[in-house]
């Protein structure tokens, strides 16, 4: 973690209002939806000096310190001055925040391609790791990494001894953090070493897991984020999210303001190019970040002591208050993002229509939906988002919930999943996974903020078929023969096929008969003994094996000798019978 403390929290209540300024104009710009959080009880809260509160879990750094600069403002010299947020003329394309080491970058967008695949309800968005990234350690010292994403040298949080930080002690023996009596945050998304012990993930597929390669701690925190079903598309989870890896509110709208800043325009830069945080310059040039520095600022209010170990060079942090000139060019940008370069556009001779939203939301495909217990559905719910004038409705939020009593659950083992539509207008839920409880449930899917009538989709876990068996054939030819009042020696083993092919778990039931003509069951001669030692001869509940064979338990004897039939059938009809021989005992 990087335990520097940047200027803008020291210089106090002037840069804690530009703050506030900056964080006031983040959230107006959010997408709608994403400004009607609980903003108001947040700020409750920190007029009464409270702190959020923590899971039961241990922050992910430990709650170490962080860097604590914002995005880059433009000092207002007049009424009506605006924030220089990225995606204005002239300030993001051009601002040297906004750009993100080569490497760094690509393992954030490698990150957010992987839970894609692998947990889709979860909407992780690289923006986000990269705005960890930023305050945890300065997009890994600004880019500091070899050409495999490890950092050139180490990145180490604040020692967690209990001074000014959380009491750790050392739980890897120092082989990350060189420190074998307690724990400190490592590597360029600072994971402390027992929280990396549970999260740490192979991101470059170089088969090693290391807190200090960029894509593997990039896809660890990722992992992290997405947990517990979160959906980092609903605000009250991002919160969470962000909070779970550092347990407090000063943090937590730090990076709000970087993953804003992030969304509105960013660009590459070259490794070891990138921006540093601010902070005093002094050190030893080892890597360590974090010996002697200041406490959390996040914490108690506390503001943190100055420190005296960065060791990466200070950059110029002198306010840019120079006008923004128009760009030329021609990269015609994005809508609301001229880009680097692009002409200053011109208004348009006739106003565009404006989009009415969704309106409705209508059934793609069937809406019965079908699998096997255990499966993965063959079709997953979709539907199609279109405005009042019968136009598909693009980048529009879709909702998708399982309702009713299943164990069926969303790829990613999540209950709901919040999509966006395409082109189109379609929206496609994650895969459906089958689970073992059969019946019937609904999935449904609602579009996010617009009064339009949810559509529910019936699905239906059926049964798994009962595996059969054609054939039942005895493995050896040994004649089974014992004596009264005694055991036969060996055990007998069966192996069951349907078609030549051996088949796991087909029912089998084991009864002792009185003839293959008359099988009824024999009320005298060998027996088994159930699970609570009484003698049966039938059993019932007997599956052969995955290599399709069943040993039967051992067969008794009585005082009755003679030859005897034991008869095994298996689901499927296949039968089969062993003939038995007892004879009597030598009289003692």
């Amino acid at each position: 973690m990087a335990p520097l403390i940047g200027r803008r929290l020291r210089k106090g209540a002037a840069t804690t209002a530009v703050a506030a300024a900056a964080m006031a104009a983040l959230t107006a710009s959010q997408a709608p939806g994403f400004a009607n959080s609980d903003h108001g009880d947040r700020n409750r809260e920190q007029r009464a000096g409270e702190s959020p509160a923590p899971d039961d879990n241990t922050p992910i750094d430990g709650g170490s310190s962080y860097h604590t600069d914002l995005p880059p403002l433009v000092t207002p010299d007049k009424p009506g001055s605006s924030i220089d947020l990225p995606g204005l003329p002239g300030s993001s394309s051009t601002k040297p925040e906004a750009g993100i080491p080569a490497s760094v970058l690509a393992a954030y967008k490698k990150a957010e391609a992987a839970l894609r695949e692998s947990n889709p309800g979860c909407n992780l968005p690289w923006e986000l790791l990269a705005a960890i990234g930023k305050v945890e350690s300065g997009q890994a010292g600004g880019g500091n990494v070899g050409a495999d994403g490890t950092t050139v040298s180490p990145i180490l949080g604040p020692v967690l001894n209990g001074d000014g930080f959380a009491l750790i002690k050392d739980t890897d023996g120092g082989a990350y953090d060189g420190d074998s009596q307690h724990d400190r945050a490592v590597g360029p998304m600072q994971f402390i070493p027992s929280t990396w012990a549970s999260w740490g993930r192979d991101g470059n597929g170089d088969g090693e897991k290391d807190p200090n390669n960029v894509y593997d701690a990039a896809l660890a925190a990722g992992s992290y984020l997405c947990a517990d079903g979160r959906d980092l598309s609903v605000k009250a989870d991002l919160d969470r999210a962000i909070l779970g890896y550092n347990h407090s509110r000063e943090y937590l709208n730090t990076v709000l303001s970087w993953f804003e800043y992030y969304k509105r325009g960013t660009h590459e830069v070259p490794d070891g190019t990138g921006v540093i945080p601010s902070g005093n310059d002094s050190g030893s040039g080892s890597g360590d970040k974090g010996k002697d520095s200041g406490k959390n600022p996040g914490k108690g209010g506390d503001k943190g002591k100055e420190n005296n170990a960065h060791t990466l060079p200070k950059p110029n942090d002198t306010p840019d208050t120079t006008t923004p000139t128009p760009p030329t060019g021609d990269n015609p940008g994005t809508p609301g993002n001229p880009g680097t370069g692009s002409p200053t556009p011109k208004p348009p001779t006739t106003p565009p229509s404006t989009p009415s939203g969704t309106s409705k939301l209508t059934t793609v495909g069937a809406k019965e939906l079908s699998a096997t217990a255990g499966t993965g559905f063959d079709r997953s719910p979709r539907v199609k988002a279109v405005d009042t004038a019968g136009k598909p409705v693009a980048d529009a939020k879709v909702r998708y919930e399982i309702l009713g009593d299943t164990d069926t659950r969303f790829l990613g083992l999540v209950k709901s999943a919040t999509v966006l539509t395409a082109a189109d207008g379609t929206a496609t839920a994650p895969k459906l996974l089958a689970g073992e409880k059969t019946g019937t449930f609904t999935v449904r899917a609602t579009a996010v903020g617009r009064e339009a009538a949810p559509v529910e989709f019936t699905a239906t876990v059926k049964a798994r078929p009962v595996p059969q068996a054609d054939a039942l054939a005895r493995i050896g030819d040994k004649k089974f023969t014992a004596r009264t009042g005694d055991s036969f020696a060996d055990l007998l083993t069966v192996k069951a096929t349907n078609k030549g092919k051996v088949m796991a778990d087909v029912p089998v039931t084991a009864t002792m008969i009185t003839s293959a003509k008359d099988p009824k069951p024999s009320d005298k001669g060998p027996y088994f003994l159930d699970d609570k030692g009484k003698p049966v001869r039938t059993l019932a509940a007997l599956k052969t094996n995955d290599l399709g064979q069943l040993t039967l338990p051992k067969i008794l004897t009585d005082d009755q000798a003679g030859t005897f039939l034991l008869r095994l059938t298996a689901e499927g009809g296949a039968v089969l019978d062993i003939e038995l021989t007892v004879t009597k005992a030598p009289a003692s």
